[in-house]
């Protein structure tokens, strides 16, 4: 693997770097495909509590794919069904992780970088941040996978005004039409996500995967089964259950082990 894509550990919390600072992360066709690499691997790595998604540098987020790309891997329909293989293999992992994920948001976050980010549970960006998707200036669609993030995040008026007016907007109006989490100073959005991941990691992890599968499962229309409704009993049969109420009453900070 090369270097497009890193990983940084800090005990539980997993980060993944978009590594291409000097086309402020735009995203390739190499890069979708290890993000989703990447993405898999954490995703069944029980050690991990909490996974961050950012770009390096301090610049950018991603302004989503290269359009440099375009002319030798994404300029005929057979081309871009290859890249779009690679590209919802990736968004499909972020959006099924069982672990919480945090997309920490410096800068432009655009296009492919806002469907990225769309697709993680929170989103913490700076007060200089800017989005949307402005693609309707390239003669290009946001295919189906690609919006269904988007479309389950903001609803259809918003995802239609920001595809069909494709403009750039900044971090207030974004956080109004419930695109990001929380907007802080620019000097704190990495202070900021990560004490977020921290909190999330503190808490029981088991606890954490059923409240991402609970609430995913509650989007669909479907009638819950009584199996599943039942599974919102089983966290009482967890040894973290055991550690969390008698860390409470013994009035000390719990230390879960995930099982």
């Amino acid at each position: 693997m090369t270097d497009l894509i890193l990983i940084q550990r800090d005990g539980p919390i997993a980060t993944i770097v978009l590594n291409r600072p000097d086309r402020l992360n735009a995203m390739s066709k190499p890069m979708w495909r290890q993000l989703g690499e990447v993405m898999h691997a954490l995703s069944a790595d029980t050690d991990s509590r909490c996974i961050v998604i950012r770009g390096a540098g301090g610049k950018a987020f991603s302004p989503g794919n290269d359009i440099g790309e375009f002319e030798s891997v994404r300029s005929t329909p057979e081309q871009a069904k290859a890249y779009g293989e690679d590209l919802y293999l990736a968004l499909n992992a972020i959006k099924n992780s069982p672990h919480p994920t945090v997309a920490l948001i410096e800068g432009i976050c655009v296009g492919g970088g806002l469907e990225l980010a769309a697709l993680c549970d929170l989103r913490i960006c700076g007060e200089s941040s800017r989005f949307g998707v402005p693609i309707k200036r390239l003669g290009l669609v946001m295919a189906y996978p690609e919006i269904e993030g988007l479309l389950a995040l903001v609803g259809r008026a918003v995802t239609l005004e920001i595809l069909l007016e494709g403009r750039v907007f900044g971090a207030a109006e974004a956080k109004e039409k419930g695109l990001v989490t929380r907007v802080v100073p620019d000097s704190d959005v990495e202070a900021e996500a990560m004490a977020t991941a921290r909190r999330i990691a503190e808490g029981a992890p088991l606890v954490a995967r059923w409240h991402k599968k609970f609430v995913n499962r509650l989007a669909q229309t479907e009638p819950l089964s009584a199996a599943e409704l039942d599974e919102g009993y089983d966290c009482y049969a967890t040894e973290d259950f055991q550690i969390g109420y008698r860390s409470f009453l013994e009035k000390k900070p719990p230390v879960f082990k995930g099982r």
